[in-house]
């Protein structure tokens, strides 16, 4: 029996004899004293079981507050792909919050993923979530660069609902803009932090990168209040974070090549795919502002041909022709 079968099996003789003496559990498991002991410890400081010693019975228990409270289950101690990916994502992605946003509550679950990560491998190694995070790894790209000064008073003022003033730098006209906004909600998206917010300034919903925030003022001013649905109109309904109300559809024409790995993508919750008779794959798919949605046509190169509309097909084109220039121009120059 297999360390993780033991305390399955330790779990199951306290939920059907309520009370367990140590001798009992050992001829049950078939173990050693200490080995006992190192389960028994294990399962209350990593895995956080309410066992306890109870002196009148003579054995151990649950330790639970009434008949009717809700039966102590083992977390699984087996995950699949997408449940460590999801374990190790939140584990770093707290590590990377910024002091406020969730305060004092951060250390409680850090140490309770450290728990779960820990009962993956052998429970025996006091190294196990260190070991884990060696053997398994997150790798973040795109991910920029930048100390999220005003992170923490953002995060504070989303929550306050108060107006903030800020000074928002945009990297693609090169200038800063002075803004009020009603913060609405922050998003990670693509390794970097977001702040969706009402602009006063534009009277409309805008997406600013919060590592882009120059200086931030929170007012004394509550903060307009968008709603969800509303939210979700805007800022959901077009391809990636550069979104608006109005959408158009592009359709999207991958080689065979190309179509093997995109056919198994989710470019957007609405998209459309249809697979060809040569292998190639039809990608429809709705947005708002092409920023994104260019740079991503642009990766696959010459796998990928915009279908429709004619005007993203010209931008595409026009981007293409300029990068051909600079490749033109070098040549020109040897």
């Amino acid at each position: 029996m297999n360390q993780t079968e033991r305390f399955y099996k330790i779990e199951q003789i306290l939920h059907d004899r309520r009370v367990a003496s140590f001798i009992e559990l050992q001829e049950e498991l078939e173990v050693s004293r200490a080995t006992l002991k190192r389960d028994l410890q294990f399962l209350r400081d990593r895995l956080n079981a309410p066992i306890v010693y109870d002196r009148e019975a003579n054995g151990y228990r649950f330790d639970v507050p009434d008949r009717y409270a809700p039966r102590h289950q083992l977390p699984g101690l087996w995950f699949n792909a997408s449940e460590i990916h999801a374990l190790l994502m939140m584990q770093q992605l707290l590590e990377e919050v910024q002091p406020g946003l969730l305060g004092p509550h951060i250390a409680p679950l850090q140490t309770r993923l450290q728990s779960l990560l820990g009962s993956v491998s052998d429970a025996g190694q006091a190294d196990a979530p260190a070991e884990i995070a060696k053997r398994v790894r997150i790798l973040h790209a795109q991910k920029r660069r930048a100390e999220l000064r005003h992170f923490e008073l953002i995060a504070s003022t989303l929550l306050k609902r108060r107006r903030l003033k800020i000074r928002h730098y945009n990297r693609g006209r090169d200038e800063e803009s002075e803004r009020e906004i009603s913060p609405q909600r922050l998003v990670h998206y693509r390794d970097n932090w977001y702040l969706d917010a009402w602009c006063h300034l534009r009277q409309d919903l805008r997406s600013f990168a919060v590592d882009a925030i120059r200086s931030a003022e929170i007012l004394d001013v509550p903060a307009d209040e968008i709603k969800e649905d509303e939210l979700k109109r805007v800022l959901a309904a077009g391809y990636g974070i550069f979104s608006g109300s109005e959408t158009e559809w592009a359709t999207l024409k991958f080689k065979p090549e190309q179509a093997r790995w995109v056919t198994e993508e989710q470019w957007h919750p609405q998209q459309r795919t249809e697979l060809l008779q040569d292998g190639s794959l039809l990608l429809e798919l709705p947005y708002a502002n092409p920023t994104e949605l260019i740079m991503d046509i642009l990766r696959y190169g010459p796998g990928v041909e915009v279908v429709a509309p004619p005007q993203l097909r010209r931008q595409v084109q026009d981007h293409l022709r300029s990068a051909l220039a600079v490749y033109a121009d070098a040549e020109g120059d040897r």
